[in-house]
């Protein structure tokens, strides 16, 4: 990645040396310090920016000044973030609205973690990692998944920083209320009549006004089709084109690592997966088993 943004003229260097930092960006009026949490707290050139009175900001401070002026989607939840608003993202750009994404993995649909076609939306994975979600302000959010108490804590929080006429979409049974989603149960969006085609899921979404039949998804897992449903509502509500949003999905190739096919051949499949959390493993192994049942499996995990 560092090589890629090189080639398109990024300045980059790989030691944490203040004598490294190009000149034109030792002026304080002129320039703007972002980092992440990765960056160390003992980070020399960090350390010098802010011991010169630079404005530094952290990354999400950023991304919430830049999405409050657009139209803004935030997925927030323990897992299926990254799935979720790249499905999503891949739905608005096919829809062809003006919108920015903001990813937390490379789409293989845009072979990177940011895709722009425009300002007037935005598409965000909305972190929880040092309450960074917190400085969002969404029109639409959705909330895939608890795994973590400090999660639910700051959820509350997080649902009121949505404005005035926005929506919150939850997943069926998380303790938070919102515009329910779920799969053959009492939720709000539904999917019904399920059924695995050559290996692709074909099923109806039933939502509180009209039923869509024969709707199409590839990527594998109960996970991803709770993923798949709550980016389409999303993509809905901005979108009131059915259609085009459906024949979207159906071409949506995935996140790079996440139940991606290495192999893929009728006697022998290698699938990579960046799965690392119990839940993220039993998700796979179940998605594995019901897309290709009564086969051999062997998984390798690497700590």
């Amino acid at each position: 990645l560092t090589l890629e943004l090189e080639q398109v003229g990024m300045e980059i260097h790989y030691e944490d040396n203040v004598s490294e930092i190009d000149s034109k960006f030792l002026d304080k009026d002129s320039c703007l310090v972002v980092y992440t949490p990765a960056v160390p707290k003992d980070h020399a050139e960090l350390n010098y920016f802010f011991d010169n009175k630079f404005v530094v900001k952290k990354r999400s401070e950023v991304l919430g000044l830049v999405t409050n002026e657009t139209f803004c989607f935030a997925v927030a939840g323990t897992h299926g973030k990254t799935t979720t608003s790249s499905i999503l993202a891949h739905l608005l750009k096919e829809a062809q609205l003006p919108m920015t994404a903001f990813l937390g993995g490379i789409s293989e649909d845009f072979n990177s973690n940011f895709y722009y076609q425009g300002s007037e939306y935005s598409v965000v994975e909305a972190d929880e990692f040092d309450r960074s979600f917190l400085r969002l302000s969404p029109n639409i959010a959705c909330i895939t998944s608890i795994a973590r108490s400090r999660l639910i804590n700051m959820l509350p929080e997080f649902a009121a920083k949505i404005k005035v006429g926005g929506k919150l979409f939850v997943r069926n049974g998380l303790p938070i209320k919102g515009v329910t989603y779920g799969i053959e149960d009492d939720s709000d969006y539904c999917i019904n009549n399920l059924e695995i085609v050559n290996s692709v899921y074909v099923f109806d979404i039933k939502t509180p006004s009209i039923t869509y039949k024969g709707v199409k998804f590839s990527k594998p897992g109960r996970h991803n089709l709770l993923n798949a449903l709550v980016a389409c509502t999303m993509a809905l509500e901005s979108n009131p084109n059915p259609e085009r949003i459906f024949d979207a999905l159906k071409s949506f190739k995935g996140v790079q690592r996440r139940f991606s096919y290495r192999i893929k051949n009728e006697d022998f499949v290698f699938i990579d997966d960046y799965a690392h959390h119990p839940t993220e493993i039993n998700a796979v192994y179940d998605a594995v088993a019901e897309m290709r049942p009564n086969k051999k499996v062997l998984a390798i995990f690497q700590p």
